[in-house]
C-alpha cells in the first residue's frame, strides 16, 4: 500500500510540473507574438504575463505540497 501511495504522489507531482512547463512555453510564445505585433504595448503585456505566471506557478506548488503530505504523513500510518 505504501508503494502505491508513493507512486501516485510522484506521478501527481510530475504531471503537474510537466503541465506547468508546457503552460510556461505557450505563455512565453504568445508573449513574444504579441510584442512583435504591437511593440508599443510591451510593458502592459509583460505586466500581465508576470501576473499570469504567478498564478500558473501555484499549481505545481500545491501539487508538491499535497504529494509530500501523501508521502510523509499517510505512508507512516
Amino acid at each position: 500500500m505504501d508503494n502505491l501511495l508513493i507512486l501516485s504522489a510522484s506521478v501527481m507531482m510530475g504531471l503537474a510540473s510537466v503541465g506547468t512547463g508546457i503552460g510556461f512555453g505557450i505563455l512565453g510564445g504568445k508573449l513574444l507574438e504579441s510584442i512583435s505585433r504591437q511593440p508599443e504595448l510591451d510593458n502592459t503585456l509583460l505586466t500581465r504575463t508576470f501576473l499570469i505566471t504567478g498564478l500558473l506557478d501555484a499549481v505545481p506548488m500545491i501539487s508538491i505540497g499535497i504529494g509530500l503530505y501523501i508521502i510523509f504523513i499517510l505512508s507512516n500510518k
